[in-house]
């Protein structure tokens, strides 16, 4: 007589007593050129972009989300893309009073526009700061002029430490974007560019390794990089000279000034929610009972026709209570100094138990470590950080 399999318990669904901070992401999707290593939803602008059509696209698509966030407040604003510095001041203070009339901001919102130096000028700088942008997010990338060339950039050293210089004079707090192993780089060019970002004092530094992404032109053509031994010099000298500066290495590419954290990503990385809005835009939300996740559509034209009919989502779910931890780990587990362990219970909805085993396994191969108050990765888990989150990757039940 054969016996029946045990059946896999199912996980319970999330239960919240509170709900997450929330924060509001809106994506400009234009940019004057596709650079060969983006990945992100971003449309070469080959003829002007519908800035008025969008921003009412933008408006809609929040006036529908509403009900989803009715009564919760908003405690930052990002505007990516894309380059949202393309659209002008006005078009950014009306987004800004649509989302004003119909949500509670906090009145210490931190709210950033990220800018390429390609695009800037000292009054459209000023007239952000007037329409309530109060950080601003450079993207630099290197100030080498073969480096920039090679990154497809469509500025040069001079207009980057220009565009800077007009950053300082409007925000107190903004970020510069650097990023390192490009093509033929070596570790001494990668500590210029980095002294050369640290003459401006910014409050933030992001240094990315320049990764060669799926669809993208540099994952079909790769341009020749540095070997793993000298972006890892890289990587070391980088952070050494940013420690030595007064920048603490808070998560696996941010730098900050005492204070100075971004804390809209923040928000992401404590596994807060957000909500998206604009082409391609993603969103996680939590409700008493479950977390779900939506993503809006791609292409920008198909994106402004489907908000201006009430509906710009292509795509969502509930994450299942089986994904929510490995979900919670992604984002956490990027932070340098880990998590408080009671957060995982607050924002995966789930108790710690879930994910003791998996935990356990983390720290006996060195990867975290943790006491009864806290979990972090250690610099071996932070130096081979997907090895470390494929530990918390849901398990398939066998058949």
């Amino acid at each position: 007589m054969s016996v029946a399999a045990s059946p896999v318990p199912t996980p319970a669904a999330p239960r919240f007593r509170a709900l997450p901070p929330l924060s509001l992401y809106i994506h400009i999707p234009w940019c004057v050129r596709k650079c060969p290593y983006c990945d992100f939803n971003s449309h070469e602008a080959r003829e002007p972009a519908p800035e008025a059509r969008y921003v009412d696209a933008l408006i809609a698509d929040l006036e529908a989300a509403l009900p989803l966030i009715w009564g919760r407040k908003v405690y930052t604003i990002f505007f990516g893309g894309g380059t949202p510095s393309l659209f002008s001041a006005d078009s950014i203070e009306r987004i800004l009073a649509a989302v004003r009339a119909r949500v509670p901001l906090s009145m210490e919102a931190e709210i950033t526009l990220e800018a390429n130096p390609g695009t800037v000028e000292a009054e459209k700088f000023r007239a952000f700061r007037a329409a309530g942008v109060n950080r601003l997010s450079l993207g630099i990338q290197s100030f080498n002029p073969t480096h920039l060339k090679a990154l497809g950039r469509i500025h040069d050293d001079v207009e980057a430490r220009r565009a800077i210089e007009i950053a300082q004079s409007s925000f107190d707090n903004f970020n510069l974007d650097l990023m390192y192993g490009l093509p033929a780089q070596t570790p001494v060019e990668a500590l210029a560019d980095l002294e050369t970002a640290l003459g401006f004092a910014p409050s933030h530094l992001s240094a990315y390794h320049l990764t060669l992404e799926p669809n993208t032109y540099f994952h079909r053509y790769p341009p020749e990089l540095p070997d793993d031994d000298a972006s890892a010099e890289m990587q070391d000298v980088i952070e050494a000279r940013l420690a030595g500066a007064g920048y603490r290495h808070y998560e696996t590419s941010a730098f900050a000034l005492p204070g100075r954290q971004a804390r809209h990503n923040m928000n992401y990385w404590t596994f807060a929610d957000y909500l998206g809005i604009g082409a391609g835009a993603h969103s996680k939300l939590s409700f008493p009972d479950r977390i779900a996740r939506q993503m809006r559509y791609k292409q920008p034209r198909q994106y402004m026709e489907s908000a201006a009919s009430g509906n710009a989502i292509q795509e969502q779910h509930d994450v299942s209570s089986g994904e929510v931890g490995f979900e919670f780990m992604m984002n956490a587990l990027r932070l340098t100094g880990g998590f408080p362990l009671v957060l995982f219970e607050e924002r995966a909805g789930v108790p710690l138990t879930a994910v003791l085993k998996q935990l356990d396994e983390a720290e006996q191969r060195g990867l975290i470590e943790r006491d009864h108050q806290r979990a972090a990765p250690t610099a071996l888990g932070r130096r081979f950080l997907n090895d470390l989150l494929q530990i918390f990757l849901p398990k398939i039940a066998a058949g």
